[in-house]
């Protein structure tokens, strides 16, 4: 891909476009610097204020970082979710053009927690089941989840507690094999920072910020099928909102 200067798509775009591609297929690699803008300016025949324009515009998109008197660092990129639809972090992912993985780390029936006994219509002291995963995307931690799924709805959600759900969408074993559909949650979020446990899981600093979201989920008949905790990787992760006016 080479720069075309009698192209109505601005100079600076279109190395921002060539840039972005190596950095997506991996040419330049995150923890590796990008050459210096002098070199770059160089190779694509442009100014340094084009590729400056074009840095600027990778900065935006959380792929690159600037550091004073080091250069121009590649980073791992922020993966953006919508929270206007409501979608498992699988779809979510492979949406944002990500490879999802997940790692088992607790897959077992526990007593409801009391803060959501009352949401899922249980008695203290019912059993649910807890699948708690670290989840990746491209092979790095980005967030771990606790789910405590309720088997009051459906007998076969004990199903779960034989399968391997570091390979399965948990929303698509209730849509596709149990044709349960989800049809809205009340979620919230917070920022509050990470302890050891979850530090260690996630590949961050003790005391480092993450984003709490807390997630009760509802089938279409207005039951609650889950009560989700997550904690997210405040530095990878970035959550997009649309307001509507009055």
């Amino acid at each position: 891909m080479e720069i075309d200067k009698n192209s109505p798509i601005p100079i600076y775009h279109q190395l921002y476009e060539i840039l972005r591609a190596k950095i997506k297929d991996g040419v330049f690699k995150v923890g590796e610097y990008l050459p210096p803008e002098n070199k770059l300016a160089q190779t694509y025949r442009v100014s340094r204020l084009t590729v400056r324009q074009a840095l600027a515009e990778l900065v935006e998109e959380g792929l690159i970082k600037k550091r004073r008197g080091k250069g121009t660092l590649v980073i791992h990129p922020k993966n953006v979710e919508n929270l206007m639809e409501l979608r498992g972090f699988t779809d979510d992912a492979k949406n944002a053009g990500y490879t999802p993985t997940s790692v088992v780390l607790e897959n077992k029936l526990v007593d409801v927690p009391s803060v959501a006994a009352e949401k899922l219509n249980l008695q203290i002291g019912s059993k649910v089941i807890l699948l708690k995963r670290l989840r990746l995307l491209n092979g790095s931690p980005y967030a771990i989840e606790w789910a405590y799924i309720n088997l009051a709805l459906d007998t076969r959600i004990l199903n779960i507690l034989e399968m391997d759900m570091s390979k399965l969408s948990l929303y698509n074993f209730f849509r596709n094999t149990l044709g349960i559909k989800i049809k809205y949650a009340d979620e919230t979020l917070e920022v509050t920072r990470a302890d050891k446990e979850n530090a260690d899981f996630l590949n961050i600093k003790v005391g480092d910020c993450v984003v709490l979201r807390k997630r009760f989920t509802y089938t279409q008949e207005g039951k609650c099928i889950e009560y989700v905790q997550s904690l997210y990787r405040g530095d990878r992760y970035k959550f997009n909102i649309r307001l509507s006016g009055h």
